[in-house]
């Protein structure tokens, strides 16, 4: 019976998405790490989205100028409390607030709107109409197809997603190592990958999860021809 009860709180804490994902680490061992952030989370309204738009722009200013949040009650009149709820889009500042902020911050009023109004690009390539580039594993035969880029955007990060393609042409190539984190999902064939001083075996269905700098690369190119998607995630302010 204990056995039982055990097992449904289990399964209804999996139900309600409160159980941390697993992951394993280099000696075997699983490892929950909590999600920081729900992926199923909206704005319910366009108001609301305003609100966050504007409590983001207060902050980055505030910030820009190294105040304080009291720092600037004290500029502007305005309620310790009532700055919080501003800067994390819980209320809809009335305009005599945004005036009153925007003299204590220097910027226009319309500054506050910048994020709301700027928009929000996606890419979306047919198959086989990604570009073929240039990277360090091009020599060795990795022919590289990037399928898809965004370059500045409201996220800071930059995101590379590539479908690589290695054949009997291909050679194991010197490990890579660069800024960001990056992400492996085999799709064909079979690879002894690198990552540090730890080897994985992958095969179709295999991913591998990574801090993109320590050295990493294909180490045994184990069964051919081999498809993978590689997506390489870095601060927009450093190279790829």
């Amino acid at each position: 019976m204990a056995n039982k009860k055990s097992g449904t709180k289990s399964t209804d804490a999996a139900a309600k998405g409160k159980a941390p994902p697993k992951r394993v680490s280099a000696d075997g061992r699983t490892i929950r790490t909590p999600l920081t952030q729900d992926p199923h989370a909206i704005r319910d309204t366009r108001e609301k989205v305003l609100e966050v738009a504007i409590g983001h722009e207060v902050r980055a200013f505030r910030k820009k100028l190294g105040i304080t949040v009291a720092d600037l009650a004290t500029a502007t009149d305005i309620s310790l409390g009532m700055l919080s709820k501003i800067e994390n889009g819980i209320t809809s500042p009335s305009l005599t607030t945004l005036q009153a902020l925007s003299r204590a911050l220097g910027v226009p009023v319309t500054a506050f709107f910048r994020r709301f109004e700027e928009e929000h690009s996606a890419v979306f390539v047919k198959a086989g109409e990604g570009v073929d580039v240039e990277r360090r594993g091009t020599r060795a035969g990795h022919q590289y197809n990037l399928l898809g880029h965004i370059g500045a955007n409201t996220s800071g990060v930059v995101v590379e997603p590539y479908l690589i393609t290695l054949t009997e042409n291909s050679d194991v190539f010197p490990t890579f190592q660069h800024a960001g984190m990056e992400f492996l999902y085999m799709l064909e064939g079979e690879v002894v990958y690198r990552h540090g001083n730890n080897l994985y075996p992958m095969k179709p269905g295999d991913s591998l999860f990574f801090d993109a700098d320590a050295p990493h690369g294909p180490e045994e190119l184990t069964r051919l021809p081999m498809r993978y998607l590689s997506i390489i995630c870095y601060p927009q302010n450093s190279a790829g």
